[in-house]
C-alpha cells in the first residue's frame, strides 16, 4: 500500500544538470516516497554536470542516471512547492504554489572541488525544506 505523498517539489535551474538534479537526489534520498520529486531546466543541458555526479556520488546519491528536462507548464502545475535557483522570469507562477527561490552558484564549469560546497549548501537546504513540509502536515 503506497501513501499519499506529502507535498510535491519542483526544483528549477536553467539547465537541469546541476543545482536542481543534486536538490532532487538529495529529496529522493532523504524523503524517500513522502514527498514527490521532480526537476527541470528552462533551457536543459545535454547531460548532467558530472561535477555534479561525482560530488554527489561522494554523499552516497546517485544521479548519474538522470537525463535534464524541459520546464513545462504542466510540471508546474503539477507542485505544490517550486523551488527556482537561477531561472529567472522563465518560470511561470501559478496562484496557490508555495514558491522559494535559492541562490546558489551556478556549477557549471566547475571542478567536483568547487562543486562540493554547492552539494553541502543545497543539502542543508533540502533537510529545511523537508521540515517545513513535515510541519505544514501537523497542523
Amino acid at each position: 500500500m503506497s501513501a499519499t505523498p506529502l507535498a510535491s517539489v519542483l526544483f528549477v535551474c536553467v539547465h537541469n544538470a546541476g543545482r536542481s538534479q543534486m536538490a532532487a537526489g538529495f529529496l529522493s534520498q532523504l524523503a524517500g516516497d513522502r514527498i514527490e520529486v521532480r526537476s527541470a531546466g528552462s533551457i536543459p543541458g545535454e547531460q548532467v554536470n558530472p561535477a555534479a555526479v561525482e560530488a554527489m556520488r561522494e554523499v552516497g546519491v546517485d544521479i548519474a542516471g538522470r537525463q535534464p528536462k524541459l520546464l513545462t507548464t504542466e510540471a508546474v502545475q503539477a507542485s505544490d512547492y517550486v523551488i527556482t535557483m537561477g531561472c529567472g522570469d522563465a518560470c511561470p507562477v501559478f496562484p496557490g504554489k508555495k514558491y522559494l527561490d535559492w541562490a546558489l552558484e551556478d556549477p557549471t564549469g566547475k571542478g567536483v572541488e568547487s562543486v562540493r560546497p554547492i552539494r553541502d549548501e543545497i543539502k542543508v537546504r533540502v533537510e529545511n525544506l523537508i521540515g517545513e513540509i513535515d510541519a505544514r502536515q501537523k497542523v
